[in-house]
């Protein structure tokens, strides 16, 4: 992927794309670091509110909403709570149409044609009865489900988008360093205090994160 965020921990070269860093960890978190042979604390340090190497503090409100609220918080429950609402709703706007429909049907001559296949099940014992509302129960939480990875992929596609868009690049050509390198060579005042401080913001965590923008990066080698 050309133009994209990669980001690897400071002082290493096994960069990623953020973008795909991000939807590994929300997809299987397990796998995230692993690739880093799990010598650093990868989501601990780059996904946690309580790091100062926290990627989520650089994100906006919306980016608050969709990341804290609706992913994190309890769970992902939030997200399943407001989707199940979401469908209730509509079932309740949409109530007076349905009912004219299955009123229709139940009195179609369709249905009634067709009373010698369903007609034994109307008969049937208790225990046949029961293992059918399982059945029908089973492929609506199934439906659901499958309706809640497809919202929750499209949100987690927003939140990859927010995070490209808004983490700062720290190393290479347009990083805050990059910067600061070009206001140096402008000004005619090389004082020993800003060396000292040169030195200093090389001695980083191992836990820090280094961002950076390679138009020649493939995230799929990874």
């Amino acid at each position: 992927e050309q133009n994209k965020k990669v980001v690897a921990p400071a002082g290493t070269t096994q960069y990623i794309s953020l973008t795909a860093l991000n939807r590994l960890r929300r997809t299987d978190p397990t796998k995230v670091e692993p690739m880093w042979h799990s010598q650093y604390a990868i989501l601990k340090s780059w996904f946690s509110d309580s790091s100062e190497y926290s990627l989520l503090a650089h994100v906006n409100f919306k980016g608050f909403i969709i990341s804290t609220i609706l992913l994190d918080l309890a769970n992902g429950y939030v997200l399943k709570g407001l989707l199940a609402l979401s469908i209730l709703s509509v079932l309740i706007v949409a109530m007076p149409v349905i009912e004219l429909l299955i009123s229709r049907f139940l009195v179609s001559g369709f249905f009634w044609s067709k009373w010698p296949t369903w007609g034994k099940f109307v008969h049937a014992a208790l225990p046949l009865k029961l293992l059918i509302g399982q059945l029908l129960w089973k492929g609506a939480a199934k439906s659901f489900s499958s309706l809640e990875s497809k919202v929750k992929e499209y949100i987690v596609d927003l939140e990859c988008s927010i995070l490209e868009e808004n983490v700062p690049i720290t190393v290479g050509v347009g990083s805050e360093e990059d910067l600061e390198e070009e206001q140096l060579l402008d000004s005619d005042d090389f004082g020993t205090e800003s060396v000292e401080e040169s030195e200093e913001d090389t001695d980083v965590s191992e836990e820090e994160y280094d961002v950076s923008e390679d138009d020649e990066y493939d995230s799929d080698e990874y």
